[in-house]
C-alpha cells in the first residue's frame, strides 16, 4: 500500500500514544535528509503533519513524521481558536541553534509558528 510503513511490535515503554520502535531525529537532520528522500515531503491531511520516506544503505524502507512551521501553526491556531490555555511540544532542543543562516531561518520559523 502506498505510504504505509509497518513498524515492529515492541513492548510499551510507558508513554501514551507512542511507538517504542521509533526514535527521535533532530529537525536540522530531517531538513537535510528530506531533500534526498524517495518522496520529498508528503502531507497527511488527517494528521495535519508532514512526513517523508527513504531507504537506508541496507535497502530498508523508513518513514519519518515530523512537525514543520505549517503543522505547528495549524496546531497553535487550533489551540487559540478553541480558547485553550497552551500548547506543548516534545522538546525544542531538537532544533538547530547553530549560526548557519539556513538553520537560523528554520529555527526562527518554527518558533514563530507557535504564535498564530
Amino acid at each position: 500500500q502506498d505510504h504505509v510503513c509497518s513498524l515492529a511490535k515492541v513492548p510499551f515503554r510507558g508513554a501514551p500514544c507512542s511507538d517504542a520502535a521509533g526514535h527521535q531525529v533532530p529537525y536540522g537532520e530531517i531538513m537535510k535528509q528530506v531533500n534526498s528522500s524517495l518522496s520529498v515531503v508528503l502531507w497527511d491531511e488527517e494528521q495535519k503533519s508532514p512526513f517523508y520516506e527513504y531507504k537506508d544503505s541496507f535497502g530498508h524502507f523508513h518513514q519519518v513524521w515530523f512537525d514543520d512551521p505549517r503543522s505547528i501553526s495549524l496546531k497553535a491556531a487550533h489551540v487559540k481558536n478553541r480558547g485553550l490555555r497552551g500548547i506543548g511540544m516534545w522538546n525544542g532542543n531538537s532544533l538547530d541553534y547553530s549560526k548557519e543562516a539556513v538553520a537560523e531561518q528554520q529555527t526562527e520559523a518554527m518558533w514563530q509558528a507557535l504564535t498564530p
